[in-house]
């Protein structure tokens, strides 16, 4: 496991807006992230939300606030989760800068 190696825990939080309906994108941020590091992370959290909020944070420390930075790709996040929980791992097509 890379837990000891990056000093985090593996945990991630996606906090989604339940006035919003957002839970069907949270869900599939959610199996992006567990299919990708299966091994990785130790525990993926669904936090219902209320006000528009869609928030991942990858322990405890955000890294994607859709205020911010809009709704995230899928592997936007799974980048900056890497550089979280696996720093190194090769992330394949999600590398690759979208053009």
């Amino acid at each position: 496991m890379t837990e000891a190696s990056s000093g985090g825990s593996g945990r991630v939080e996606i906090e989604y807006c339940t006035q919003c309906r957002w839970l069907p994108r949270a869900a599939w941020l959610a199996q992006e992230l567990l299919t990708t590091f299966e091994a990785e992370l130790t525990e993926l959290a669904l936090k219902p939300g209320k006000g528009g909020v869609f928030v991942v944070r990858v322990d405890d420390e955000v890294v994607w606030d859709r205020r911010e930075q809009g709704f995230p790709e899928p592997t936007a996040v799974k980048r900056v989760v890497r550089d979280r929980v696996a720093p190194g791992k090769p992330l394949g097509h999600s590398d690759t800068p979208a053009s």
